[in-house]
């Protein structure tokens, strides 16, 4: 087959790519195991200084790889550079951590020597999705290489170009060749990727049900996952909360990527005393969110990714209004360009816990508005999700605030800000959102065998 990438501004192709077959993905594999090989052999702080010089690259390409990934997603062009600046961060961040994270620990077990060795695992499949086709990468891609692994990356079949350029820049910072390789594959191929000997470990970032079956077959081959999944962030606003605090983040966490994030902010819920204020100033901000061509400096909110993505958002939205769900905002789809996979931004009110916007993940810009009268209803709705990815808590009282972020089952809180990653701090999430964590030590640590060598 022939993977085709989209412009979502025009809805024109952007370019093509052939699928690699099965003789052509066995030669990848070998490739890539043979020089994991030979870069597991090198020392902890040579394999810095190349992701170092990755961080460097991706500076100099910056423009550039924003492009690619404005043309195969739609994200605004400002987003896609900040993208790209974030995966330079995340280079240099690992390889600054690095030698401490993954120094041999001596523990005192009672024998002559007890040392703990972090050493890599070999081959880890990467299989990423197209909402941030650099930067979910590239947070993977810098501690796994710098522990010593070698990197496999089957990307979204959108972003196929974006998968290239990513290898393309690998090889521009000195990163061996082959060590990390592209595999222009489908679902089909997959299975074999993650049964081949030569294949450690698997992560995933995408939907709960993609990571279900990368899951049931990393089991039945025995092979270490880690999974990224699906989210529906709880914004709980209390009665103390600076509303201009709250609502900034509430409208930033929500509309940015034109709201396909796991970690968009998706379920407002806010105590009844500050309810109607809270949705007049955040439907106005919706409203005034400025939505056109993701290449225009000034666009704020660019297409959905893909038309498929568009209309199930639309059927969701539909299905939630037949269930008693309100639209608070004003603009309609004559609002936003007629050519291109657009959705104006949307605030649903009127929502409880039954109502489809409220049980399911919505992936574009619209938000939920579901009320509360105490902090005890507050927790129990913002839990009453399959998923638990992150969510936020505001108020003037950090005590109060930080008394629910503990109550909350999720990987991630954050208290008066929107919720979003950082290459110091674990990510992850808990329930249908999926396990493992990424990024910090705890992501460095993830894809490396824990030897215990004991002296008697």
């Amino acid at each position: 087959m022939t993977f085709i990438s989209f412009d979502p501004s025009t809805e024109k192709i952007v370019a093509e790519f052939p699928e690699h077959a099965p003789n052509d993905v066995e030669k990848i594999i070998a490739s890539a195991a043979a020089a994991q090989h030979e870069w597991s052999k090198t020392s902890i702080a040579h394999r810095a200084a190349v992701v170092v010089s990755l961080a460097k690259v991706l500076d100099d390409h910056r423009d550039m790889a924003a492009r690619q990934i404005t043309l195969e997603m739609g994200k605004p062009l400002p987003q896609a550079r900040a993208e790209v600046e974030k995966c330079a961060g995340v280079c240099r961040y690992m390889a600054t951590i690095a030698p401490s994270v993954l120094a041999d620990e001596i523990v005192n077990a009672g024998f002559r020597e007890s040392r703990v060795r972090a050493e890599p695992l070999g081959l880890i499949l990467s299989i990423m999705p197209w909402n941030f086709p650099m930067w979910q990468f590239f947070r993977f891609a810098a501690p796994a290489l710098i522990a010593g692994n070698g990197v496999l990356l089957k990307h979204a079949p959108s972003t196929m170009g974006c998968a290239l350029m990513a290898v393309d820049l690998c090889r521009k910072a000195g990163i061996p060749d082959g060590l990390v390789s592209a595999l222009l594959i489908n679902v089909p191929q997959v299975e074999s990727v993650i049964a081949h000997p030569l294949v450690s470990a698997v992560t995933f970032t995408g939907s709960t049900k993609g990571g279900s079956s990368v899951a049931e077959l990393a089991g039945r081959y025995i092979k270490r996952t880690v999974l990224e999944l699906g989210g529906s962030d709880a914004y709980v606003v209390l009665d103390d909360a600076d509303l201009d605090v709250a609502v900034n983040a509430c409208v930033t966490g929500r509309l940015l990527n034109a709201g396909q994030s796991c970690i968009g902010a998706k379920r407002y819920l806010v105590h009844s005393s500050i309810h109607d204020e809270f949705v007049e100033r955040t439907s106005h901000r919706f409203d005034a969110a400025i939505v056109g061509p993701p290449m225009e400096a000034s666009t704020e909110v660019g297409p959905l990714a893909r038309a498929d993505l568009r209309q199930t958002l639309l059927d969701q939205v539909s299905r939630s209004l037949t269930k008693g769900a309100r639209v608070a905002t004003h603009r309609t789809h004559s609002d936003v360009p007629s050519t291109g996979w657009y959705v104006p931004p949307m605030l649903l009110v009127n929502v409880d816990s039954t109502n489809p916007a409220f049980r399911e993940e919505l992936f574009g810009p619209v938000a939920t508005v579901t009320r509360f009268d105490t902090d005890a209803e507050a927790v129990r709705l913002a839990n009453d999700s399959v998923f638990g990815l992150g969510a936020a808590v505001f108020s003037a009282d950090h005590n109060r605030a930080t008394a629910i972020a503990e109550q909350l089952h999720v990987g991630t809180v954050f208290i008066n800000e929107f919720v979003r990653s950082h290459s110091a701090l674990p990510f992850g999430g808990v329930k249908q959102s999926g396990y493992g964590r990424e990024l910090g030590r705890w992501g460095m640590l993830e894809f490396v065998n824990v030897k215990n060598i004991t002296t008697g």
